[in-house]
C-alpha cells in the first residue's frame, strides 16, 4: 500500500437512495467515491433491495460489515407509502401499465376501519413483477417477456399499519382529532370525506412486497389502487435521520474523510448484546476455537477485544461457538 492510499473502511454507510437509482447502482457509486477518495479497494454490499421507484433509507455495507448484509435482508422495515385509488397497474406501482380502473372512491372512515384486517400475520401474492424467483427466473424477467406469470402466497407479518402523522405507539385516533380542519376518520359521526389517495406507514417482516399490501388494501375497500410514493423510513436499526444524500457521498471522492459518515459495524448489531473477551480468548475465538464455561446467557453474542468486534457468537449451555468471525485491526495492537 503506497503512502497516499487509505485503508479500506469497515462499517457502514446509510444512503438516502433517491427515486429512479436503483440498489445496485448504489453501490457502485459507493465504491466509485472509495476509488476516486483513495481508498484501498473495498468490498461493498447493500443491505436490501430497493425499487428504482422507491426512495429513502439504504444501508451500504463495508468491507467487513459485508459480512453482516444477510441479517440486514432479515430485519423488520418501516416504508411510508401513498396508495392512489382509481387505478390498478401491471407492476402495482406508476411503472406499468394501467390494467383496470373504477371511479369507486374509498370513505376515509372505511380505510381506518379496514387497516386492522391488514395487521398481524397475513398472507400476501407478490407482484408478477417483482424479484421472486420461479423456477430460477425472476418473476419481472417472465413478465416482461409476457409470460402469464402465477405467484404463490406468501406469509408476512405487518406488526403496524398506520396513517401517516400517527405515531406507533399512539392510539390511531389522536393523530386526527388535533388536524385543524380535517374530518377524523375514526369518528362515525365525521362528514363523509372520500378519498382519491391516501399515505400510510407500515413497520413489516422481511419478504413483505407493500405494493401487494396497497393492491389489497384498495381491493378491500371496494377499489383499486397503486403505489404512487414509497419511501423506507427504517430498515433494521437504521433511522432516516441517519441517512446521507449523494451530494454528501461525493465529498468523499473529493477527501472529505469518511470517518465523519460511516458508522461502526456494530451499529447493525445494536440488538446483540456484548462479550468482552480478553486477548487470550480474542486469539482463540480468531482460530476458530469453542469457549466454554461462560456465564453468559444463551443466543447470539458479540464477542469483542477493546470495543473492537471480534466475531458473532452463539451461545449455549456456557460454551461459545463462532457464527461469523470478523477480521478487523485491534485498536490496543
Amino acid at each position: 500500500m503506497s503512502e497516499r492510499t487509505k485503508p479500506a473502511p469497515h462499517g457502514w454507510l446509510i444512503l438516502d437512495k433517491p427515486r429512479g437509482l436503483g440498489s445496485t447502482q448504489a453501490v457502485s457509486a459507493v465504491k466509485r467515491v472509495l476509488r476516486q477518495g483513495g481508498y484501498m479497494k473495498t468490498k461493498v454490499g447493500h443491505g436490501g433491495t430497493l425499487d428504482p421507484l422507491a426512495e429513502g433509507v439504504l444501508p451500504i455495507a463495508l468491507g467487513e460489515a459485508t459480512k453482516l448484509a444477510g441479517r440486514m435482508l432479515d430485519s423488520d422495515k418501516i416504508y411510508a407509502f401513498t396508495i392512489q385509488f382509481g387505478e390498478e397497474t401491471d407492476t402495482l406501482d406508476t411503472e406499468g401499465e394501467v390494467i383496470q380502473r373504477t371511479y369507486r372512491r374509498p370513505p376515509m372512515a372505511a380505510i381506518a376501519a379496514v387497516l386492522e384486517h391488514f395487521t398481524g400475520d397475513i398472507e400476501q401474492v407478490p407482484p408478477a413483477y417483482s424479484a421472486v424467483k420461479i423456477d430460477g427466473k425472476r418473476a419481472y424477467d417472465r413478465a416482461r417477456a409476457g409470460e402469464e406469470v402465477e405467484m404463490k402466497t406468501r406469509a408476512v407479518t405487518i406488526h403496524s399499519l398506520r396513517f401517516e402523522g400517527e405515531r406507533e405507539d399512539e392510539e390511531p385516533r389522536s393523530a386526527f382529532a388535533t388536524t385543524a380542519g380535517r374530518p377524523d376518520p375514526y369518528d362515525p359521526q365525521a362528514p363523509l370525506e372520500m378519498a382519491d389517495s391516501v399515505t400510510l406507514v407500515a413497520h413489516v417482516s422481511k419478504g413483505t412486497y407493500i405494493r401487494s399490501l396497497a393492491r389489497d388494501i384498495a381491493r378491500a375497500l371496494g377499489t383499486l389502487g397503486h403505489v404512487t410514493y414509497l419511501r423506507r423510513i427504517k430498515a433494521g436499526p437504521f433511522l432516516e435521520e441517519q441517512a446521507i444524500s449523494l451530494d454528501k457521498l461525493e465529498e468523499i471522492a473529493k477527501g472529505a474523510p469518511i470517518e465523519n459518515l460511516l458508522l461502526p459495524l456494530e451499529a447493525g448489531l445494536d440488538d446483540i448484546p456484548v462479550l468482552p473477551l480478553d486477548p487470550d480468548s480474542a486469539q482463540a475465538v480468531r482460530q476458530g476455537r469453542v469457549l466454554s464455561d461462560l456465564p453468559h446467557t444463551d443466543g447470539l453474542h458479540l464477542a469483542t477485544l477493546h470495543d473492537v468486534p471480534v466475531a458473532l457468537m452463539e451461545l449455549s449451555g456456557g460454551s461459545a461457538k463462532v457464527v461469523r468471525g470478523f477480521n478487523l485491526p485491534d485498536v490496543a495492537e
